[in-house]
Parts: structure tokens; C-alpha cells; sequence
């Protein structure tokens, strides 16, 4: 039976109820299976740090994370800020104010702190923040880093500090430019195991590309990482390439680039 949209309620998922709910439609595809559990064993580690997960009560693509810049996997200097971690609304329930609901949820639990920020971009790109929608809500740009990534805040007030990327995000580059590719990626999105790990590591090999995996596994890791994208950045030859996890229908235009 096709589900109704109604009027879902926002719920919150936590370490107590998070084994019993769908947080992602990755669910649904049996490749993605073991990187929906290690997102939840993420889930289960951030909850401990203040991350905050709500969402509303649809098996879709339809929630909010965010949480105290202190523990966040986002390599800025921004004390004091909530930080978006990841923020969805797709499909049948995009367009409905749903999002703008789940924005105001993160907003009001920042009230205390300096103010709320999110890695975006000028143009809108696959999972970035969508800046347009942000701006509607009284964010602007306070930094950017690499080719295209930008870094936007909604201050409680005007006096409070700007937050900034750091190095070596800033530069999205690495500092010994071995060829062959480079991918750091970590367990923040249920697609990132099957994808980068299978997918993308065999398409390395089949056209003989040395290639290196470099999993982020802690907030120690992500603060150190050389692109504000700590979910998946691929690099080739020192220089980044792209932020998107590479589907199979992406991955022959990926690596078929330019050879240096």
C-alpha cells in the first residue's frame, strides 16, 4: 500500500530507538546493507557527543542532523555553533515546508550559542546544503575552501566570531602529489562503504589507477582531513577531484579524465 503523506509528525531518533528505525533509504538496497549499519554505529557514538538526529515519521528521506561544533566531523574552528551534519528532504515530501519544519528545530536548539553553520556551495550540488534555501533563513557565506565549497552561518548575534575552515581543508589538496587517486571517506553516509570500497576500488583497478583508500574513523581524523567533505572527497595526483559518491553510472567518466 502506497504510503500517505498526511501530516507527519517530526520525531526524534536517539540511542534508545534508533535499532527500530529507518534512518535512510539505503535500507532498501541490499548492497548497501553493511554501510546502513556502520552509519548507525555512528549514530550510536555521536548521540554520546550531543549529536541530534530528527526526522519525520516517513520511511524516506526526510530528517535533520546536527550537533555541537565541539564534536562535529567538520574540520572548522566554530565554538560555540551548531553544526548541520547532514540535512535531507526528498521526494514526494520535498516542497511541503517539511525541510523549512526541520530547520527551524536545529535553529531553536542553538539559542544560547553563537549560531547555526553548514558546508554548502554557490552552485547547488548533490550533498551539500542547498544555499538558495538557507539564505531564505537568514544564512550568508563566512568562508570558503577548495574549488567550491563554502561555509555558511546564521549568527545569533552580530558580534560573535565568524567560524573558519582549517588547514589543510582549506586548500583541498594533498601535500605529497603521488599519482593514482586517493579516497577518504567514512561511515557518515550508509552509501559510502559499498560505493568507494567496491565500486570505485575495482574501477581503479580495471584501468590500472593505483588507488588507496583512507577511512576517517574519528573527529580527530576529520579535523585533520585535507576537504571539508568528510564523508567521501576523492583526490588524483594531489588534486581534488569530486565530494560525490561515485554511482556506477558516474564512475566510467570519473576516471576516464585526463591522465597527468
Amino acid at each position: 500500500m502506497a504510503e500517505r503523506l498526511g501530516d507527519p509528525k517530526i520525531k526524534l531518533v536517539d540511542a534508545a530507538n534508533l535499532a527500530g528505525e529507518h534512518i535512510c533509504c539505503a535500507i532498501s538496497d541490499a548492497k548497501c546493507r553493511s554501510g546502513y549499519e556502520a552509519k548507525k554505529a555512528y549514530l550510536r557514538q555521536r548521540f554520546a557527543e550531543g549529536l541530534v538526529f530528527k526526522k519525520f515519521d516517513v520511511r524516506h528521506k526526510v530528517f535533520i542532523e546536527y550537533g555541537p561544533a565541539e564534536s562535529a566531523w567538520l574540520p572548522v574552528e566554530a565554538p560555540g555553533y551548531t553544526v548541520i551534519d547532514c540535512f535531507w528532504v526528498a521526494g514526494a515530501y520535498a516542497g511541503k515546508g517539511h525541510g523549512a519544519a526541520l530547520l527551524r528545530e536545529c535553529i531553536e536548539a542553538s539559542r544560547g550559542g553563537n549560531g547555526v553553520i553548514a558546508l554548502s556551495s554557490a552552485k547547488k550540488r548533490p550533498f551539500l546544503a542547498d544555499k538558495a534555501f538557507l539564505a531564505k533563513a537568514g544564512f550568508e557565506v563566512c568562508d570558503q575552501a577548495g574549488p567550491y565549497f563554502e561555509l555558511l552561518v546564521r549568527k545569533n548575534a552580530s558580534t560573535v566570531p565568524a567560524p573558519r575552515f582549517l588547514e589543510p581543508a582549506r586548500t583541498c589538496s594533498l601535500p605529497r602529489r603521488r599519482k593514482g587517486l586517493v579516497a577518504y571517506f567514512s561511515a557518515r553516509c550508509p552509501y559510502t562503504d559499498h560505493y568507494v570500497r567496491e565500486g570505485l576500488a575495482a574501477a581503479a583497478g580495471e584501468r590500472g589507477i593505483p588507488f588507496e583508500l583512507r577511512r576517517i574513523e574519528s573527529r580527530a581524523d576529520a579535523m585533520a582531513a585535507p576537504s571539508p567533505f568528510t564523508i567521501f572527497s576523492l583526490f588524483r595526483d594531489g588534486v581534488f577531484v569530486t565530494h560525490e559518491i561515485p554511482a556506477p553510472s558516474k564512475l566510467a567518466g570519473l576516471l576516464d579524465i585526463e591522465k597527468k
